[in-house]
C-alpha cells in the first residue's frame, strides 16, 4: 500500500526489469512532478503536450447560443524506471499531480518494459534484458 492508501505493489518482489510510467497530468503541475522526480535521480523525463478528448476531460460551454466542446490541455510526463523505484516513483507523482480542484486530476499509467533499441545504432540497452 502506498503512502495514499492505493493498494498497489507493481513489482512483486521482482528485483529485475524496468518500467516505463507515464502520467497524463495537469500543465501547471508540470514543476511539482519535475521536482518529485528529481529526488530519485532519474536521468531522463521526457515532457509532451497533450489534449484529453475523454468524456470527464471536455469542456462544454455556449457561445452566442451555440454549444461547442474543447480538449482539456495536459501535459504528458514519460519515465523509466527500476522495478525498485516504481513503486515509489508513483507514490511521489500521485502526491505531487494531485490538485485540490474538482476536476479530473489525470492518469498515471505504468507499463512493464520488454526492451529498449538505440536508433543510432541498434545496441539494446542493458537495463532491459
Amino acid at each position: 500500500m502506498t503512502s495514499l492508501g492505493f493498494p498497489i505493489n507493481l513489482t512483486a518482489g521482482d528485483d529485475t526489469g524496468m518500467f516505463k510510467v507515464e502520467a497524463l497530468i495537469q500543465p501547471f503541475k508540470l514543476d511539482e512532478v519535475c521536482c518529485a522526480l528529481a529526488a530519485f535521480q532519474i536521468p531522463s523525463v521526457i515532457v509532451t503536450e497533450a489534449r484529453d478528448h475523454g468524456a470527464s476531460a471536455i469542456v462544454k460551454s455556449t457561445y452566442r447560443g451555440s454549444e461547442w466542446s474543447a480538449a482539456v490541455p495536459r501535459t504528458k510526463v514519460e519515465v523509466l524506471v527500476s522495478s525498485l523505484l516504481v513503486d515509489d516513483v508513483v507514490d511521489a507523482l500521485l502526491r505531487a499531480a494531485r490538485t485540490q480542484l474538482a476536476t479530473d486530476d489525470g492518469t498515471v499509467v505504468v507499463y512493464p518494459l520488454a526492451e529498449a533499441i538505440r536508433i543510432r545504432d541498434g545496441e539494446r540497452a542493458a537495463y532491459c534484458q
